[in-house]
């Protein structure tokens, strides 16, 4: 074992000899209040840290030769952004309306209204068709429907239909045309087809829910891409479910003035 070296008093309490320093170099934008400097000398290393601050200069993104700089979306284009993706929702919550509005029309009330077929569909030769694109329906007077196939071989077929269907109707058959007669509304009926109308209307709801999922889903695909940030796609959500509220409140208004007329009638 080597012999230890003392060393002495003097020469410890002497000042560091052949001092050396470096300074940490730092990025533009990036120099701390103090900067950091590491000293040595023959008898001891020491380290002097001042308080570091953060960098003010954009982010850089390398790759190979070419330098992006991560930014924000301008006001004008998150507006843009939003212009395009909530029309598309809108047009989408206009037609969810009219579906809506279409199938109210196909719930009868105490009149005859050819519009309470518009939902018949009829096996014609394997395939589905509408029974308005095989029949000509007329509405003679207020109580009864007139359908007149083009082809009379579909007599039997459509009464049968008209009969699956359940509504409420009594179709009868003559060999030339099917007279369809539209009995008053009993209160049984009435809560019958309040209940079918409820049911409508929330189908109406849940494809004006999809819609706006599918909006909020675009949305998070260009924060995705870095086109928009958090605080955008939670400020565009916001408003979009303004939109929604807004169908939603149709489709209830709707709803309630046709469950008015099965009151009424």
């Amino acid at each position: 074992m080597p012999p230890l070296h003392a060393v002495s008093p003097a020469a410890a309490a002497a000042p560091p000899r052949a001092h050396s320093a470096a300074r940490v170099p730092q990025r533009p934008g990036c120099a701390p209040e103090r900067p950091t400097i590491l000293s040595s000398s023959t008898n001891f290393m020491s380290i002097r840290a001042g308080p570091m601050r953060f960098c003010t200069t954009p982010l850089v993104l390398q790759n190979s030769d070419k330098r992006a700089v991560l930014r924000h979306a301008t006001i004008e284009e998150i507006e843009a952004e939003k212009s395009v993706i909530e029309d598309q929702a809108r047009e989408r919550m206009e037609k969810a309306i009219e579906t809506v509005q279409n199938n109210f029309n196909t719930v009868r009330t105490g009149r005859a209204n050819p519009a309470m077929l518009d939902r018949i569909e009829v096996e014609y030769y394997g395939t589905p068709v509408s029974l308005k694109s095989i029949a000509q329906i007329n509405n003679p007077d207020a109580t009864s429907l007139l359908i007149q196939p083009y082809d009379k071989s579909s007599l039997k077929l459509i009464e049968k239909t008209i009969v699956a269907a359940n509504l409420g109707v009594t179709p009868s058959n003559d060999g030339e045309v099917i007279r369809v007669t539209v009995p008053p509304l009993t209160s049984d009926r009435r809560k019958e087809l309040a209940k079918t109308v409820a049911k409508l209307a929330e189908e109406g709801k849940v494809a004006i829910r999809n819609i706006r999922r599918d909006a909020i889903k675009a949305y998070d695909k260009l924060e995705k891409e870095k086109k928009l940030s958090e605080d955008n796609v939670k400020d565009l959500s916001a408003d979009l479910q303004k939109v929604t509220d807004e169908y939603m409140k149709k489709i209830e208004a709707i709803q309630k003035q046709k469950e008015q007329e099965l009151m009424k009638i």
